[in-house]
């Protein structure tokens, strides 16, 4: 088992990418999140977050079993579900609407930046999730980072749509 939570929690092996393991892992994210919003649209996408995120806190469980770093910097599967959260309110009206969610380019950039910046900053709640410790709070400061990230990626949209009228 130790062997799979290794992929999983690595995400295939991107995690060991140097330098800036979070961010190529949130890079990862993408192609990934455009391949299940093909496949099934926004639910498929959905259900991949609750999903990875189940899958993640157990590998995060076992490759950090026993091991002085609680959170090293090869596990970035949190990095993908928060990644994720963060493509959502893209995917969904893609999804309603048959837009292809590509052409919501803009929104996409702006969930990466966005993500990282909460991820990295680690504002308020975030920076809560990470110094609650262990494998739970490895996937929770990302999935809070990515949940931000959505509501910035909303308010960008609405400012972009409807103030600007663009």
């Amino acid at each position: 088992m130790t062997g799979l939570a290794r992929i999983i929690g690595t995400v295939g092996g991107v995690g060991l990418l140097r330098p800036a393991p979070g961010t190529w892992g949130s890079a990862a994210a993408l192609p990934l999140a455009w391949l299940l919003h093909q496949i099934g649209g926004f639910p498929l996408l959905a259900t991949g977050v609750i999903v990875t995120f189940a899958a993640g806190w157990w590998a995060t469980a076992i490759m950090v079993d026993g091991q002085a770093d609680k959170d090293p910097g090869e596990i970035v599967i949190d990095e993908l579900v928060g990644q994720w959260i963060a493509i959502l309110p893209l995917s969904f009206p893609a999804w309603r609407m048959g837009i292809e969610i590509t052409a919501l380019w803009p929104g996409w950039v702006a969930a990466f930046v966005l993500f990282r910046a909460f991820d990295i900053l680690k504002p308020g709640p975030v920076g809560a999730a990470d110094r609650r410790g262990g494998p739970l709070g490895v996937m929770l400061d990302d999935v809070i980072a990515g949940v931000f990230a959505a509501i910035g990626v909303l308010i960008l949209a609405g400012l972009w749509h409807g103030v600007l009228g663009q």
